[in-house]
């Protein structure tokens, strides 16, 4: 691994974790690793304290190419489903790293225009909900197929990876990251004779567009959540996602795949 040796941590400052870090910190450099002050200079970006930190750290590096992601968990026990580490075990990591006990994995991205504007990305879900005490309604259209009009909370695009947050709490399905596509899920869909919708989550291909068109009836500020994130943009008129050509290089220990994680966490 000498060729990534510039390690950066993205974690939320305090002083209790700060203390906890120092003997870390000494155990990498010791190892040869180098730490940078600045994500810009690591090829690898370390978060610290759970998935949450996971999805910020990679969303306020740029989602970068160029470099490899890893996470580790504070608390003993703790479920983190992009963490392979822990705080206390340490030394497993700085172990595999210096020994190539490890593996790359791969997760997919989406892409997310909004008012064919500036792109976002999301490595877990991009959330279209309503702002107010009523339903949002929008014209969901697969590539140029109108597919179905849309009337209830809002509705959930979901990565892979994606599909074990939010997506699961609605009863969405468990997708296996190796898969390039992404998943739609309904939030509390009303169905009448007005309004039809297919009542349960789909999966769209990699080389699928999904593209919602938000009706202007008052509700056009909807709440649109990136991973952990609001974003602030106020007349909505529509919303394109797709999956992305980025993908988001995690360092993997062996014998710790997807559904091994999946199985910890939810089994």
């Amino acid at each position: 691994m000498a060729e990534r040796s510039n390690l950066y941590f993205y974690y939320k400052k305090d002083d209790e974790l700060e203390k906890k870090l120092q003997p870390l910190f000494e155990l990498a450099r010791e190892n040869g690793f180098d730490i940078v002050d600045h994500a810009d200079k690591a090829n690898i970006i370390i978060s610290v304290g759970g998935d949450g930190m996971f999805l910020q750290a990679v969303r306020k590096t740029g989602f970068r190419q160029d470099c490899l992601y890893t996470g580790i968990t504070r608390a003993e026990g703790e479920a983190g489903l992009y963490c392979d580490f822990n705080l206390e075990r340490f030394d497993e990591m700085v172990h595999s790293m210096m020994h190539e006990e490890l593996e790359v994995r791969r997760f997919p991205v989406i892409e997310t225009n909004v008012n064919n504007n500036t792109s976002f990305y999301c490595l877990n879900e991009v959330s279209i909900r309503s702002s107010l005490i009523k339903t949002i309604t929008m014209d969901v259209y697969i590539d140029d197929l109108h597919f179905e009009t849309f009337q209830g909370d809002g509705l959930i695009v979901s990565t892979p990876t994606g599909s074990t947050a939010y997506n699961k709490s609605i009863n969405g399905a468990v997708v296996d990251p190796k898969l390039p596509c992404f998943q739609v899920s309904e939030l509390a869909s009303l169905n009448n004779n007005r309004y039809r919708t297919l009542g349960s989550s789909f999966i769209l291909g990699a080389e699928r567009t999904l593209a919602l068109q938000i009706t202007q009836d008052g509700n056009d500020h909807p709440i649109i959540g990136l991973d952990n994130e609001a974003l602030p943009i106020r007349n909505v008129h529509d919303v394109t996602v797709k999956l992305s050509d980025k993908l988001i290089k995690t360092i993997k220990l062996k014998n710790n795949s997807y559904w091994e994680r999946v199985k910890r966490t939810f089994l």
